[in-house]
């Protein structure tokens, strides 16, 4: 399990999300009010998205009286309706394959503004099938490894029916089959962990590595324009990052 690379990736997007709160809670909240119009927030244990939506929003530190809100206002509301989840795919500088997943009330804007990011820094969006084929959806779960004994994790995971556990530096990450990605976090829940982050990603085959200093500097730039985005959930990609650009 090659787990470096993506715990950069969701390293990095958690220290920006440290350091970005509202747009973060902004982003949180349209998902969860999107869960709501399509599952009811009556009961949440009925409702997987909406489960995975809080368990998303906890991992990123958001208050519990802000995710209570945020459904009870989307329950008595029908502005959620208008949003729809929208992909794209393309090529970052260095061929590096990108997925931006969007969730919009304005498809020609937000298809606009990604079209810009990739253009604006020496990338090109493509079409439907372009890149998703070189990654696979599964669910990842992070767990800080300070104060917890590996066997011992990787026990509940696979017990909980994880498919992959590796220990990768400060973290243990856990994987599983996307449809098991709900049961295995509320049995590790269950068990008293909390997580860095777990949701279902889409994680790459094989990464690819840029070497001119240059060019990571424009594929870091167009990342960071497309998760500044409102509009943009979530950008994947098969960028191996350098470690020193995690530190800056």
């Amino acid at each position: 399990m090659s787990g470096h690379s993506k715990w950069n990736n969701i390293k990095r997007k958690k220290e920006k999300a440290d350091g970005a709160k509202a747009k973060v809670f902004t982003k949180i909240g349209r998902e969860l009010a999107v869960a709501v119009k399509e599952g009811g927030s009556a009961d949440p244990a009925a409702n997987s998205r909406l489960r995975d939506c809080i368990a998303k929003a906890k991992a990123a530190n958001v208050p519990n009286d802000n995710i209570e809100r945020i459904i009870k206002k989307a329950a008595g509301e029908g502005n959620a309706n208008s949003f729809e989840d929208v992909t794209y795919e393309g090529y970052g500088p260095s061929g590096v394959a990108v997925i931006v997943e969007a969730l919009t009330d304005n498809r020609n804007r937000t298809a606009a503004d990604v079209r810009h990011a990739f253009d604006k820094f020496g990338g090109n969006l493509g079409t439907t099938g372009c890149v998703s084929f070189m990654f696979n959806k599964k669910g990842v779960i992070v767990v800080e490894r300070e104060g917890l004994d590996e066997d011992t994790v990787m026990s509940d995971a696979l017990e909980a029916g994880a498919s992959d556990f590796a220990a990768d530096g400060d973290v243990f990450e856990i994987s599983t089959d996307p449809a098991d990605f709900s049961g295995v976090r509320e049995d590790l829940e269950s068990k008293g962990y909390t997580f860095v982050s777990a949701e279902v990603e889409m994680v790459p085959d094989t990464y690819t590595k840029i070497e001119d200093p240059e060019v990571v500097i424009k594929m870091q730039k167009m990342l960071d324009l497309l998760e500044d985005n409102d509009d943009v959930q979530n950008v994947w990609h098969n960028w191996d990052e350098p470690e020193e650009d995690e530190e800056e």
